[in-house]
């Protein structure tokens, strides 16, 4: 990238306890080459120097967080995490505030368990929202023939597969319209998945930046071991 990199911060939920991962902890603190996921999800951040700060929404009971390095990083604040992912964004979001952050301010929110993020998509994403009225998110066309079913899991049609992308993270958008989108869109009820469906709920049309496939979130037992393969692979 030619150009100089906005600063921004970023916000990392934490708080989930991926059941699905049938673990005996949150699959945030599952091991990855020696490290934890959530570790590998903060390094991009942390090693990036655009960075301003950063905040992870963490149960207020956490056990594990206390017990890894990074917790004593002075660029890293803590925050309650809330019972969904909105409410752990917007407690980071009123802790950044907290911090000096201002309402223009790029915020940049990443799964705690997306841990193969390139510094490469990271500048990407950064250099091609710097000036964009509205932000946007990582996110990868779909490969595969699409299928609508009914409740019987019958096929009802195939959907065109070149308007459909897969959501990633990092999401980036300004602080104050991220702050309102969320705390609009929870006030409604309205359901909101990511950062980038508050935004879309309150009138906003998000970009798509393409990146990376291999910027997996790990929801399955198999993520985690493709992950953990690939790595051995590289390393070999």
């Amino acid at each position: 990238m030619n150009r100089d990199l906005p600063a921004f911060w970023a916000v990392i939920p934490a708080a989930g306890v991926g059941a699905r991962m049938a673990a005996d902890r949150p699959k945030q603190y599952l091991q990855l080459g020696g490290r934890t996921i959530l570790e590998h999800s903060l390094g991009c951040f942390l090693d990036h120097p655009s960075l301003k700060g950063l905040v992870v929404s963490l149960a207020v009971d956490d056990p594990y967080w206390p017990t890894l390095a990074f917790a004593t990083d002075p660029r890293i604040q803590r925050a309650d995490g809330g019972s969904e992912r909105s409410g752990s964004v917007l407690n980071a979001l009123l802790q950044l505030n907290a911090l000096g952050a201002s309402d223009d301010d790029w915020v940049l929110v990443h799964d705690a368990a997306r841990p193969n993020l390139s510094r490469d998509d990271l500048d990407k994403l950064l250099a091609e929202l710097a000036d964009d009225l509205v932000g946007g998110l990582l996110a990868v066309p779909a490969r595969d023939t699409l299928k609508r079913v009914d409740k019987h899991g019958r096929v009802v049609e195939t959907i065109d597969r070149s308007l459909i992308w897969q959501a990633y993270t990092p999401q980036m958008f300004r602080l104050g319209a991220l702050h309102r989108a969320l705390a609009d869109s929870l006030v409604a009820d309205a359901v909101i998945t990511d950062e980038a469906s508050a935004m879309e709920w309150s009138g906003q049309a998000p970009r798509l930046i393409e990146g990376r496939a291999d910027n997996i979130k790990v929801t399955r037992p198999e993520d985690l071991e493709w992950l953990r393969q690939r790595r051995a692979y590289q390393a070999s």
